[in-house]
């Protein structure tokens, strides 16, 4: 705990275990949702939720918990952050709702979520789950927002954001980007170019 910076722990979400393209994990909402940028957003918004809300209570409840059934009380626990998500998404933004439809829900069985909760929140102090949350959300927010990207660029020719055309270029879409297949090819070249930087670093430092 002495050696933990906060911009140390939230960092280390965002790159260096990244939960998409570093620890590999979440590929089943990553792939589905991720045909333009506004699901991509709508999906790491509701994940931030539940991380951040399932850290805090695993934290503060982790003296508490029996280790028999730390298991299904963090997925009670998650439940219950899933379920608030899904009824205010119903409820505000319908639209992007019925867009993402059961991977809200799925939220629950989503490895990020009970990873966090069992590997970190169950052993540190509230303030860095929370860390850990927001920094694994970050990450988990900037690579779906990144796929999402690509495929909606490539796959349509623009990408809009809640009604706002933000870019439009002068290309034939190829509707392969949209398709799973392109989901599959997008974040294997993003994942090649993560590893490549990677072990250049590790290179140059040796």
């Amino acid at each position: 705990m002495a050696d933990m910076t906060i911009a140390g722990e939230f960092f280390r979400g965002i790159v260096k275990d990244n939960p998409v393209f570093a620890l590999v994990l979440g590929l089943c909402p990553t792939l589905a949702v991720t045909t333009s940028v506004e699901n991509a957003i709508g999906m790491a918004g509701a994940t931030l939720f539940v991380l951040v809300g399932s850290n805090v209570m695993v934290s503060a409840l982790r003296k508490q918990i029996p280790p028999i059934t730390r298991i299904p009380m963090f997925i009670i626990i998650i439940c219950t952050f899933v379920t608030i998500i899904d009824m205010a998404m119903e409820a505000y933004t319908p639209p992007l709702y019925e867009a993402l439809g059961i991977f809200i829900p799925l939220i629950v069985v989503n490895c990020i979520i009970i990873g966090r909760a069992e590997a970190y929140a169950n052993r540190n102090t509230i303030k860095f789950s929370v860390v850990d949350a927001l920094g694994i959300g970050a990450g988990f927010f900037v690579a779906l927002v990144a796929i999402g990207a690509i495929r909606e660029l490539l796959g349509t020719g623009e990408i809009v954001l809640f009604g706002l055309k933000l870019i439009s270029i002068p290309i034939e879409p190829a509707t392969f980007m949209i398709l799973p297949g392109g989901a599959f090819m997008t974040i294997g070249v993003l994942m090649a170019m993560v590893n490549y930087n990677k072990i250049r670093k590790a290179r140059k430092g040796a």
